[in-house]
């Protein structure tokens, strides 16, 4: 006999992350909503709403697994505080949505929740861990996790490779060997590698042969509008990336990868066998320190050489250098 459809509920704007300490933003994180949507291979065969903020939508849009996709607004809440589920999972920390899914009528639910008695955010069982790793750095430091594996276990379950799963089919071709990108949000600046170090690289790898193209030179409506940006990742073999949206598009689109680290976590992202982490050398003992301003003399960030990259770009290309 087929089984029946479950309905699932899943909660993720984006506007707080897994791993971090910051409960309360309206700021969009919209690689941390892409890096979940693995989690959708649980319930294929489920009938899944998503809830997200409308931002992100390009991201979720013709998803094979999400049934309906709504936006996080006044007017979605009032209506799924009627209905019933078999699963809600609640990713967000915002105390007011950790709120709101207590008035949600569910056989079960994981993820974060509200605690009326305190007003504090708190965790479901299985995801102890998971906020735990988000108010104690020290914790998140010496995790060897990734977010993949952390984000299954909040619901019992084991990651087995899963990937990410991105709807949008792009419409551009491959034209270029490696796509820099460059930019950051404002939220994290020790992210950035230095302007002159991107130079660097784009000049050994043009002279090498290579055909490059640089986020930081792109139109604005490429930088602006995400399809676009979609579209600008998809045009590369390759991606060079700080730890950003572009790492998490490139990844979810199955291109080679090769990720800048220093203030976050590498551990945290998985590659799927298609690039690697770079971090600087020497490490210092304070990476990774959650930072938005280095206490350091300068940026370690800095300590990654262009060579190191170049080296690594020629080795995933299978090129001699």
């Amino acid at each position: 006999m087929k089984k029946e459809k479950e309905k699932i509920l899943i909660i993720k704007s984006g506007y707080t992350e897994m791993l971090d300490k910051e409960i309360d933003s309206r700021r969009t994180s919209y690689g941390e909503v892409l890096r979940t949507t693995c989690i959708l291979y649980l319930f294929k065969d489920d009938y899944v709403t998503w809830v997200s903020d409308e931002s992100a939508f390009p991201l979720l849009k013709d998803n094979p697994f999400i049934n309906r996709l709504l936006r996080l607004d006044f007017l979605t809440l009032p209506q799924l505080e009627q209905e019933y589920f078999d699963t809600v999972i609640n990713l967000e920390k915002t105390a007011g949505i950790c709120a709101f899914t207590r008035k949600i009528d569910a056989w079960k639910k994981y993820g974060f929740r509200f605690d009326p008695r305190t007003g504090e955010v708190k965790a479901h069982d299985k995801a102890t861990e998971v906020l735990s790793l988000g108010t104690d750095y020290e914790s998140k430091r010496q995790n060897k996790k990734t977010a993949q594996e952390l984000l299954f276990e909040m619901v019992g379950e084991k990651w087995n490779g899963e990937e990410y799963i991105l709807g949008y089919t792009p419409k551009s071709k491959e034209l270029y060997d490696v796509g820099l990108n460059t930019q950051v949000g404002l939220k994290w600046p020790t992210k950035a590698w230095s302007m002159k170090k991107w130079d660097d690289l784009e000049e050994r790898l043009i002279t090498a042969g290579l055909k490059v193209t640089r986020q930081d030179k792109q139109a604005k409506e490429i930088l602006e509008n995400l399809y676009s940006y979609m579209d600008w990742i998809n045009s590369s073999k390759m991606i060079v990336s700080n730890d950003s949206l572009g790492l998490h598009l490139g990844i979810a689109m199955k291109k080679k990868v090769l990720g800048l680290f220093g203030a976050t976590p590498h551990r945290e992202v998985h590659f799927y066998g298609r690039g690697e982490a770079i971090l600087p050398e020497p490490v210092p003992e304070c990476l990774p320190c959650f930072d938005s301003e280095c206490k350091r003399e300068k940026n370690c960030i800095e300590d990654i050489s262009v060579e190191r990259i170049y080296k690594s770009v020629m080795k995933h290309m299978n090129l001699s250098i």
